[in-house]
């Protein structure tokens, strides 16, 4: 077993959460020649990704509590088998009914990886650095949402839209085989709490009861949903309406990702100097200025990969900025619950880019208009969240060890 304070610890918790990175951004590429295949339409495939994140946003709403009970490494060795056998659905389904079936199962257990990674980091490191190891973390997951889209792009060219979603079963069997062998329990006996649904409940309404966690939590889920905008819209817009290739598509978008590892390299230099508000603020007027410049943009008619591309990657850098410190600055004052937080936390974050993605779908009208209001609107909606709750919210609640 490694040492719970170990690097190769961090490393290990940081590829548990590229699950969710990786089961939505490999494919992305292939959408356009899934359609084809399957013998449907653009909405029902990027259906697929707007019900991966429902299915996630509602297993969250359980993983965590049932982590806070019987700790973090069952819960997440139940959840990665489950995403192995849904990931093998995906790749054989010989219909986009059977293909919808086994996305939904994959993020079903998928939703353990990032929900119980966050919750062990704040198991391990405490308030004051769960912020600054959340950060470096972001910035080596940044390496799974560079490489997927790229890595699919090429599965596609050779093998097949299939050859993805086995490469993610593999994916699954490997991270089975760490968490058996080497991975330690990070959650104490006497911080384990009763899966009683009173209780449950008892906490989530505690939760909704902190005018910072419910800041935290929105402003996080706004930026979000912009960031989920791009991934549900742009291979149509690239690839299809601007006819990008597949191949540059993938490269393009390691473009984007580079803008996240920006910003993630950023919050955890700066997180101890400027701490978790200071960092916020400054994200999440990169993410309105981002957005608002793509959606004026479009909205001029100008349709070009540059006029997608630059705005998004500044909204990304803002993006990894604001994505660590909201998440330590919502879990900090939750240590006897860090499980629920941290369940509730993403259960509204994939919630809402769940629904935006499929806005994005419905009313794509073959340009970037769509998309890139929904990625303004997103960057806006952060501004408005941090400044009206987090900034205004009373400094009465101290971060509990």
């Amino acid at each position: 077993m490694l040492r719970l304070t170990s690097p190769a610890v961090v490393a290990v918790l940081a590829a548990l959460t590229a699950l969710g990175p990786l089961a939505t951004d490999m494919y992305l590429p292939a959408m356009p020649a899934m359609a084809e295949a399957l013998g449907t339409g653009p909405d029902q495939v990027q259906l697929t990704l707007s019900l991966y994140m429902a299915g996630f946003a509602l297993a969250q709403l359980f993983c965590g509590p049932l982590s806070d009970r019987f700790g973090r490494r069952p819960v997440m060795i139940a959840g990665f088998a489950l995403f192995l056998v849904a990931s093998l659905l995906c790749a054989f389904a010989p219909s986009v009914e059977w293909l919808l079936a086994g996305r939904f199962l994959q993020a079903l257990g998928g939703a353990a990886g990032p929900v119980l990674g966050r919750a062990a980091v704040r198991d391990i490191y405490g308030p004051l650095e769960a912020g600054r190891v959340l950060s470096y973390m972001a910035s080596t997951m940044a390496l799974a949402p560079a490489l997927a889209p790229v890595v699919g792009a090429g599965l596609l060219l050779f093998f097949g839209w299939e050859s993805i979603f086995v490469l993610l079963a593999l994916y699954a069997v490997v991270m089975l085989a760490v968490l058996a062998w080497l991975m330690p329990e990070p959650l104490p006996v006497e911080r384990r709490q009763s899966i009683a649904p009173r209780a449950i409940l008892t906490n989530y309404r505690m939760l909704l009861g902190q005018r910072a966690f419910v800041g935290y939590t929105l402003t996080n889920a706004a930026a979000f949903a912009g960031m989920f905008a791009f991934l549900s819209g742009s291979s149509f817009v690239l690839i299809e309406f601007m006819g990008v290739a597949p191949t540059l598509y993938g490269m393009l978008f390691a473009l984007i990702v580079g803008g996240f590892f920006a910003g993630t390299l950023l919050s955890g230099r700066y997180s101890r100097r400027l701490g978790h508000d200071r960092l916020i603020h400054l994200g999440t007027r990169m993410c309105a200025l981002g957005g608002g410049t793509m959606a004026v943009l479009a909205l001029l008619g100008v349709f070009s990969p540059w006029a997608v591309i630059a705005p998004h990657m500044l909204f990304m850098v803002g993006f990894g900025i604001v994505m660590p410190q909201s998440m330590a600055g919502a879990l900090a004052p939750n240590p006897q619950c860090a499980g629920a937080a941290s369940s509730l936390f993403g259960f509204l974050q994939m919630t809402i880019a769940a629904v935006v993605g499929g806005l994005v779908g419905q009313f794509h009208d073959g340009t970037s208009h769509t998309m890139a209001i929904a990625i303004g609107l997103g960057g806006g909606l952060a501004l408005v969240a941090y400044r009206g709750l987090v900034k205004s919210a009373p400094r009465t609640m101290a971060a509990a060890d």
